[in-house]
Formats: C-alpha cells, structure tokens, sequence
C-alpha cells in the first residue's frame, strides 16, 4: 500500500461530490468497500475507490440502476483490476448507449433514403463497427480467435 492517500468518508464525498450517506448506501450496497479501518475504527477508502466511485455516479446519470452497475462493476473486475482499463470500459459502453439512442432518433430519417444512399450509409458505418465489436471482444476477453 505504501504511501497511497486513504480517505475518510466526509473526504471521499467531498471529492466525489457525493453525500456521505451515499457512500454509506453504495458500501452497504458492496458496490465500494473500505481499504481498511483506522486504528480508531474509521473507514479508509483509496484512490481506487474515489475512481470507482465517480464511474458509479457517471452511471447513474445515464439512467443505470444500482443493480445493473453493479453487474457491470463485477463484470469489468473479472475482464482487468487495472482502473484504466475499467475507466475505459466504462467510457464505451456510456458511448454506445448514446449512439443507440442517436440511432434510433436517425431512424425514421434512415428509411427515407434511397438504396444508392443508403447502400453509401451502410459501408460508412461497417467497417468502424466491427472494428469496434472486435476491440471490445479482445477487451473483454472472449477473443474467438484464440
């Protein structure tokens, strides 16, 4: 652990912008745990915990239950401990959510186009989506290929 900086919880709310009965709900909830306890019983909470505490936040604003983040909070624990590579996880599946949504906004203007464009709209948007499928597959660890 080292010199790592720990957190009281009215710290940790404060630079997550969060109540402290938030953080008490969330650690209830096992979706953030203490790093470990002082030695007068208070809970410590790490860097880590900070980070994964804006990610749950992020979430939330994009409408996710607490139960479906914490799916998604299990599952990127199994794909990688590193925070940059859940942080980024994070970030695309955020991402494609939008651009479902903008997609399906696209929708009644999509089926007007004529077969020319939208044959033109088609090989536009293939080849960037499945290299994306593909980045997520080899991210998430179910590479086909090997």
């Amino acid at each position: 652990m080292g010199n790592e900086k720990l957190y009281k919880i009215g710290e940790l709310a404060k630079l997550a912008d969060v109540s402290p009965r938030t953080i008490d709900y969330y650690t209830k909830l096992s979706l953030i745990e203490p790093e470990r306890r002082s030695d007068t019983n208070y809970r410590l909470y790490s860097d880590e915990t900070l980070h994964r505490l804006r990610r749950i936040e992020s979430m939330k604003n994009e409408k996710y239950t607490l139960e479906e983040i914490k799916v998604n909070l299990q599952q990127w624990s199994k794909v990688s401990s590193d925070d940059t590579v859940t942080d980024k996880l994070t970030s695309l599946q955020l991402h494609l959510e939008q651009l479902m949504k903008e997609a399906k906004e696209l929708s009644p203007l999509v089926q007007q186009l004529k077969p020319k464009q939208l044959k033109k709209l088609y090989h536009i948007l293939t080849q960037p989506t499945a290299a994306c499928i593909e980045a997520l597959i080899v991210l998430l660890g179910k590479n086909p290929f090997s």
